[in-house]
Formats: C-alpha cells, structure tokens, sequence
C-alpha cells in the first residue's frame, strides 16, 4: 500500500486503528457502482455506494447502499427524521463534501453528516465503499466504520 497515496479517508481510518484493504481499479467510461464492482471482481451486493441528500429542514444526510439497489427517499426520510429529503444536485457533492461524484465516501466529508447504512450490511465481515477517489475502493467491516462515523443501520432500499 506504501505505492498508493492516501486519501483523507484512509488518513483518518488510520489514525482511528481501523483496517482496511484497498482496491483500485481504472475508472475508464463508466464510474457507476455496478461496473466498479464488476472491475473488483465483487457481487454488487457487497460493494456499496454513498450518496448525500438534505432534508426540508437544509440539513445534509449520508446514506450507504448496495450499488445495485436504490435509495428509497421515503424511508431514508423517516431515517434522518425528517419529513422528506432529496438528493443533493451533483454540482454540490464537492461544496458540500469535499469529494466528487463516483469518488464520495462516508469518511472524511468536509463535516460528519448524520449518516444511515443499510442494514444488509451488518449481515457481512467485509464491504466495500469508495475511498475517496475515483479508481480507488476501501474494504473494512460494516460494524467498525458504523461505530466511527457514528452512523446507524436501517432499511433504506426499495
């Protein structure tokens, strides 16, 4: 790993003793979830993706899902315990994140944002999420990345 430059992501997994692996891939014409998982050589159920919304209140919330299945706004609403929420524009992922679009990541966002993992995951030892760049994935257990971010388990899949 000494031959891959750290991103704030795994800086900050670091410094927290949480392991990690990561897996690079190139990136090419297409950046959706499903052919980076494809290039991992891993079940799409297994890799998943992070998108940011905000509620009617303005406020921004993280929500962690398989790359194959999609954010149901109703139930990722009750969630964050608010009365809807939208996805957010992707001229502001990096405004309100610090990332881009295919390269966001729950760890290292410009601010901890409530944040919602789906629940299929605590099911597994291992998932896999972006690693704060584009080409770049980190593989850790659900349950540490849970704890650190301070985010919760629910069913936020249609």
């Amino acid at each position: 790993m000494s031959d891959i430059a750290k991103t704030n992501a795994m800086r900050m997994l670091d410094s927290a003793g949480i392991e990690y692996q990561i897996h690079t891939y190139e990136p090419g014409d297409a950046i959706d979830g499903v052919s980076v998982a494809h290039k991992l050589g891993k079940d799409a159920s297994q890799v998943y993706k992070t998108l940011v919304t905000q509620g009617k209140g303005g406020g921004y919330f993280v929500f962690v899902l398989p790359v194959n299945e999609e954010l149901d706004l109703k139930k990722a609403a009750r969630a964050a315990g608010e009365k809807a929420v939208e996805m957010i524009p992707v001229k502001d992922i990096n405004k309100v994140t610090g990332y881009i679009r295919g390269g966001c990541s729950p760890v290292g966002m410009k601010k901890l944002y409530p944040t919602v993992i789906h629940e299929d995951a605590i099911l597994l030892d291992t998932f896999t999420l972006s690693g704060g760049k584009i080409g770049m994935q980190m593989e850790l257990n659900p349950e540490a990345l849970c704890g650190f971010i301070g985010a919760k388990f629910e069913d936020i899949i249609l």
